[in-house]
């Protein structure tokens, strides 16, 4: 039996509507692909901690968690991964790669473009989608 791995990522918003994008080194697990960015949830924490531990650890900047996106579990080859992504702002200091190959600030209409992680992809059309709601409204 393939174990679960509980992690957590950020769709980080800038002033101009604007996701920040994290692509995955090449020696990375899943390499070359995007994936917003975040981490493993350690054992007995709350996720949206988690997600601003993580996002303080890769990015070196400091977020505040608003409300869940998307909550995916994707099996991969080596692992079923338990995704949940949250909406988030910056609020402290600039996001920069300490982990990942490119950091990218993404137009929402551009995020299709992007190779995803198949994690991911729900919280790119969550994203796309509320986008769409939010503008018939």
């Amino acid at each position: 039996m393939k174990r679960t791995i509980y992690v957590v990522g950020a769709a980080i918003r800038n002033e101009r509507g604007d996701i920040l994008c994290a692509l995955r080194a090449p020696d990375m697990s899943l390499p070359n692909v995007w994936e917003f960015p975040g981490g493993k949830v350690e054992e007995g924490e709350r996720p949206e901690d988690a997600l601003v531990r993580e996002i303080r650890e890769e990015l070196g900047c400091t977020i505040s968690i608003g409300k869940l996106l998307a909550d995916v579990c994707h099996e991969y080859e080596h692992a079923i991964v338990h995704l949940r992504t949250y909406e988030a702002r910056l609020v402290d200091g600039e996001p920069r790669a300490r982990e990942h190959a490119e950091l990218r600030w993404v137009p929402l209409q551009a995020l299709r473009s992007l190779e995803w992680a198949p994690a991911d992809i729900s919280t790119v059309e969550a994203l796309l989608h509320k986008r769409k709601v939010g503008r018939n409204v």
